[in-house]
């Protein structure tokens, strides 16, 4: 329900319930022994409720590291002069920029294709040897760190964006002194298409190094996921 991609409303809802009742029988074998609880009892309904937290937490830092990536792309098609070009994303249902729709299929196709699904179900089982099943209530600075990952969302799509705004913001203030040293020369109308067809070529060379961003932000995700619960 929680994860990218398999928990999106580009997958029926029936196909999520089937990939959830797969995910239970691939994963209970490998868990380890659980505590007995009377079927009906309140205890029960508590520790439900807890499990339940715990895989939204663990769906919520995979959506975090998803939306690293669109953020960044719409804070590259802002500076570029693309941000109206705007369209439906499937997998949220929401308006999203071009460009961050774009980073947005890249990162669901490394994630496929770096068997991302697979190391989502490892943290799953992993998850129950940390914080085992029982009554001890999850540490309240697990909570905060969960708040803390929105900060290193920002940073990260920020320092991925850096480089393309930067170089955008050059050629802006390039037109700048071009306008107070020429105002007869229409600037808007030269700059603005420069500036699109500039932005799209910094994010063609920045598709050279999308694989070790990826990697980078991936490996820190999984790094604080397992240092979540610890």
């Amino acid at each position: 329900m929680a994860v990218p991609l398999l928990g999106s409303q580009l997958l029926n809802v029936r196909i999520r319930l089937m990939l959830a009742i797969v995910v239970t029988v691939v994963v209970s074998p490998l868990l380890p022994e659980m505590p007995d609880f009377e079927g009906l009892s309140f205890n029960s309904y508590l520790i439900i409720a807890q499990q339940i937290l715990i895989g939204a937490l663990l769906g919520f830092l995979f959506q975090i590291f998803y939306q690293i990536f669109v953020l960044g792309g719409q804070m590259i098609a802002m500076q570029m002069g693309l941000g109206f070009a705007s369209m439906t994303d499937p997998a949220n249902g929401i308006s999203v920029v071009m460009l961050g729709q774009f980073y947005l299929t890249l990162i669901m196709m490394l994630f496929v294709a770096l068997n991302g699904h697979l190391i989502m179900i490892e943290v799953i089982v992993r998850s129950f040897d940390v914080v085992p099943v029982a009554f001890e209530a999850i540490d309240r600075l697990s909570y905060w760190k969960v708040v803390i990952a929105g900060s290193w969302m920002f940073s990260a799509a920020f320092l991925m964006a850096l480089p393309a705004v930067t170089a955008l913001l050059v050629v802006n203030m390039a037109f700048g002194i071009m306008s107070r040293a020429a105002p007869q020369l229409n600037i808007l109308a030269v700059g603005f298409p420069f500036t699109m067809v500039l932005g799209l070529f910094i994010n063609w060379v920045n598709l050279g190094g999308f694989l070790d961003q990826y990697m980078r932000i991936s490996s820190f995700v999984l790094d604080y996921i397992e240092n979540l619960f610890l």
